[in-house]
């Protein structure tokens, strides 16, 4: 995000926010005064899954989380790879599961943390272990899922509606 960047990455001079005519109009960005560096701040593509494994959903339990949220697989796309192959990879890392077939469900805005997320629906079968990045996973029939109002819970009550299932949100703590 902007506000972790203070100094210029080519030539450690001091950022400032500075106001240029970009295309579209006047934009005010982190730039480098000295040599003229400019810090876009460009949204950063998160991969996410509907896992549909035994007919069920998976949701899981990150270890660096507070509390008992699930929710579904994610992860960051690697240089070189598709998002097709970067969800499997994810998939595979963090359960251990075979990706069989992918959908994309959707691109879901999430401008708390500067992310796009691309979300699929992801067929896996095979025996589950967890990575050490993941605590816990609980299987779901899709009628009993509960969605959040927030990121990939957009994904998931998305795929609900298309499979005929009005998604149920769950009680969410308000900011």
């Amino acid at each position: 995000m902007s506000h972790e960047f203070r100094f210029c990455p080519s030539c450690t001079a001091p950022l400032a926010w500075v106001t240029q005519l970009e295309d579209g109009g006047e934009r005010e960005r982190l730039r480098c005064p000295a040599c003229g560096y400019t810090h876009w701040n460009n949204p950063t593509p998160v991969l996410a899954a509907v896992v549909e494994y035994e007919g069920r959903v998976l949701l899981a339990r990150n270890a660096a989380w507070s509390g008992r949220m699930f929710a579904l697989i994610t992860g960051f796309m690697e240089a070189g790879e598709t998002p097709e192959d970067g969800i499997a990879r994810e998939v595979k890392e963090e359960t251990n599961l075979e990706v069989h077939a992918l959908e994309l469900i959707g691109v879901y805005d999430f401008q708390r943390m500067n992310q796009v997320i691309i979300a699929y629906h992801a067929r896996a079968s095979g025996e589950i272990r967890l990575s050490p990045e993941l605590v816990e996973y609980r299987l779901y029939a899709p009628e009993a899922v509960k969605c959040w109002p927030s990121g990939t819970g957009h994904a998931l009550a998305d795929w609900l509606r298309r499979r005929g299932h009005e998604p149920q949100y769950m009680e969410w703590p308000r900011a």
